[in-house]
């Protein structure tokens, strides 16, 4: 007796079980234009990752928002509607990530964000958050401050919501610590010359200066202070925490003060610190691949985005099957109800509350000495 083909494809079925479905992860980096720098060490990161999670074969799909909120819409449009995306990762670049948060919530897709998106309240149900808030950061950094006996802080940032956000949760923290921030200026990602800025704040002469900004970008904004003869404590964010500070900086970058997740300087944190084991495995894995001294911390987070989906993998599965509207929602709940995850960056518990997540423990500061990163103790 011959077998019809759809009779021999269940006959098939039957005998080994049902087929699994791809997994397929949808990604969203910066890999050209300015934000290049934050965006290609995530993909390069997330090339080393496992074909499978939870015996699923993982399908990888990267595409390139070129530093520009529409290009990185149009792309997330494209990796839900034609390639029916279970996740998306990204974007990098702030003010990229939170467009297509938009997206993403419309759909029903969850969003692992590798950048600092700050959204209101309610608007980010779909979207998770890979990097520490600024206002952990901010906690480690004033902390800091204090001990230098810093009273006054100049701020010079990006226009952007990146710069906005870190001004509005750098100020209340240390407000409440007794810093108060007496200068503000800022400047776009684009800008090739911050001179008239950088005039107004060192004539202003505070006790230190806080530079936001991001990968390559935050040199320019350092060496412009140095030059006009700045003395006081540079401080710069966790964006700035990769070797693209201390290449366009150069010397200028020497004393700066810059708080960072752990993974960046995971040999020298202390045994008890509950990353040390995470963040060593990822930097012997990722420079192992790239060379030494090539991990940073935009890297960490595309590393931890793995930690992440291999926790909250098996229990969406429970719920559906990839490729379909349950297992995109079970997932986003998974992620919620997953618990304490101890990652390369630090301790993550994310609740229907907070999808940030990380505790103020997770910041590190570190001082740039003779162009290396130094944990401050």
């Amino acid at each position: 007796m011959k077998l019809t083909r759809t009779a021999l494809a269940a006959v098939l079925l039957a005998a080994f079980g049902a087929a699994h479905a791809d997994i397929t992860i949808g990604v969203v980096q910066p890999l050209t234009g300015p934000a290049s720098g934050l965006g290609i060490p995530v993909k390069n990161a997330i090339a080393l990752w496992p074909k499978t999670i939870a015996g699923e074969n993982l399908k990888v799909i990267v595409l390139d928002d070129a530093s520009d909120p529409t290009a990185g819409v149009k792309a997330t449009q494209r990796l839900i509607t034609e390639d029916k995306a279970d996740v998306i990762v990204g974007s990098t670049a702030t003010p990229v990530t939170i467009p297509m948060a938009d997206v993403t919530a419309e759909s029903g897709t969850p969003q692992l964000s590798t950048a600092p998106a700050g959204l209101p309240p309610g608007k980010d149900k779909w979207l998770f958050r890979l990097p520490q808030s600024n206002g952990v950061m901010a906690f480690a950094m004033v902390n800091h401050m204090k001990k230098q006996g810093v009273k006054t802080v100049g701020f010079l940032g990006y226009t952007d919501a990146y710069g906005e956000l870190w001004l509005k949760d750098f100020s209340a923290v240390a407000e409440r610590n007794g810093i108060k921030v007496t200068g503000v200026e800022r400047f776009a990602r684009a800008d090739t010359s911050v001179t008239a800025q950088a005039l107004k704040l060192t004539a202003a002469n505070p006790d230190a200066i806080l530079i936001v900004a991001s990968g390559s970008g935050a040199g320019m904004p350092q060496k412009a202070i140095i030059e006009r003869g700045y003395k006081g404590k540079v401080y710069q964010t966790h964006a700035a925490a990769t070797r693209d500070l201390m290449r366009t900086a150069g010397k200028d970058a020497d004393g700066t003060f810059v708080v960072s997740g752990p993974a960046v300087i995971a040999e020298q944190l202390p045994d008890s610190h509950p990353s040390k084991q995470m963040a060593i495995a990822f930097v012997q894995q990722y420079e192992k691949a790239y060379g030494p001294g090539s991990r940073n911390q935009f890297a960490g987070h595309g590393s931890d985005a793995l930690v992440v989906l291999e926790k909250a993998v098996p229990i969406a599965l429970k719920k559906g099957k990839p490729g379909t509207p349950e297992f995109r929602a079970a997932l986003r709940d998974a992620f919620e109800t997953m618990g304490r995850t101890v990652l390369a960056h630090g301790v993550l518990d994310w609740t229907a509350q907070d999808h940030w997540g990380y505790t103020n423990e997770t910041g590190v500061m570190l001082k740039v000495v003779n162009g290396e990163f130094k944990v401050e103790q």
